[in-house]
C-alpha cells in the first residue's frame, strides 16, 4: 500500500512534465555546422520583442536586450557573427546564445542593441548578411 501511495504521485509528475512546452528543435535537414572557417547567409533578421528582457536563452544565460547577441537555428553557441543591413550597409557583431528564429523566412533574431545599431527598430525587419568571424 505504502508503495502504491509513492508510485501515483511519480507517475503524475513524469506524465506533467512529459507534458512541459519546449522550443522547436531546428528540422531535420538543417545540420548545425561545426566551427569552420567562415559561413554567410543572407535573408531576414528580426530583434527580440522588450518581453524577452530577462528571460533564459537556449544556452542558459540570461537574455538581456542592452547586449550585443542574437538567435540562430543552428551556428554554435558562442560564434561571433556580423551582421549587415543590406539596405543601409550599417554592421554590428553579435554573439550567438540561443535558438531561432523559428519564424519562416527569417536567419536571425537580434537583441535590441543591436537592432538600435543595424537602425533597424522602425522597419521591426531588415535584410541582412550574416558571416562568421574567427
Amino acid at each position: 500500500m505504502r508503495q502504491t501511495r509513492l508510485l501515483v504521485p511519480l507517475l503524475l509528475a513524469l506524465l506533467v512534465g512529459g507534458c512541459a512546452e519546449r522550443a522547436p528543435a531546428p528540422s531535420a535537414g538543417t545540420p548545425i555546422p561545426a566551427r569552420q572557417e567562415s559561413f554567410s547567409q543572407s535573408g531576414k533578421a528580426s530583434y527580440y520583442a522588450t518581453l524577452h528582457h530577462g528571460k533564459r536563452t537556449a544556452n542558459g544565460e540570461i537574455h538581456d536586450q542592452n547586449a550585443l547577441v542574437a538567435a540562430h537555428r543552428s551556428l554554435p553557441f558562442g560564434t561571433r557573427v556580423r551582421v549587415t543591413n543590406l539596405h543601409n550597409g550599417k554592421q554590428v557583431v553579435v554573439r550567438i546564445n540561443d535558438r531561432g528564429p523559428f519564424r519562416r523566412g527569417r536567419i536571425i533574431d537580434v537583441s535590441r542593441a543591436a537592432a538600435v545599431q543595424l537602425d533597424m527598430l522602425g522597419a521591426g525587419v531588415a535584410r541582412v548578411r550574416i558571416e562568421t568571424l574567427p
